[in-house]
């Protein structure tokens, strides 16, 4: 699914998805008309640009992720500021790719991120990499009176360790021998049981506590 607010550049962008073999399910102009199409449809990628009438795109990646663990977004952006590509992994988004791109390129771009690979314009991997190092080298202190985190399972931990070295869900399921669904099931019962919201949170949680390391 493309959602863009300028028609020709969404068109565009659609029509070189559609040639290059890929299904677009739908395309959107603002904020509140990706959030209801994509509910809708339930594309696998979204490539999604962050300035947007009526919702930013970032608060779309917010509404759409924690509901549909399985989409995954590429943020195609003429901003290549640091503080907009950190606040777009934040809010769950898989990969951010700028404007000045090749058609080319795009298409690998959503290709890597069909098949669950972060995805980013040179220069902007390393920007992101060390700002989860950052994260979980400074975690949030906890409050005083925060419960204990709630127990996982032993299927839910090795799921979890698994996410946290970047394993796609797809890679995931073939690797523990289970579904692609179970995957997700387990993905968002344990986000549930964390309180977190989206896969970002997830891996920071897992690199917090060394799983990406076992």
């Amino acid at each position: 699914m493309v959602v863009d607010d300028h028609p020709m550049w969404r068109d565009a962008v659609a029509r070189d998805l559609a040639e290059s073999g890929f299904d677009v399910v739908a395309t959107a102009g603002d904020g509140p008309q990706a959030v209801r199409r994509a509910k809708a449809v339930t594309p696998d990628v979204l490539v999604l640009d962050l300035n947007l009438p009526g919702m930013p795109g970032v608060q779309v990646c917010k509404e759409l992720v924690p509901a549909h663990p399985g989409l995954r977004v590429l943020v195609l952006s003429a901003s290549g500021e640091h503080a907009d590509v950190l606040e777009a992994v934040k809010s769950g988004a898989t990969g951010y790719l700028l404007k000045s791109a090749s058609t080319q390129e795009l298409v690998d771009a959503v290709r890597s991120t069909a098949n669950g690979d972060p995805v980013f314009t040179p220069g902007l991997a390393g920007l992101v990499l060390g700002e989860y190092r950052r994260l979980a080298s400074d975690p949030a202190p906890a409050a005083p009176d925060e419960p204990k985190a709630p127990q996982l399972t032993d299927r839910e931990t090795e799921v979890l360790r698994l996410v946290a070295k970047g394993l796609s869900y797809k890679q995931i399921a073939e690797r523990l021998v289970i579904s692609h669904r179970t995957v997700q099931n387990h993905v968002q019962n344990t986000l549930g049981k964390l309180q977190l919201h989206n896969r970002v949170e997830l891996v920071r949680y897992a690199i917090e506590r060394g799983l990406d390391d076992i």
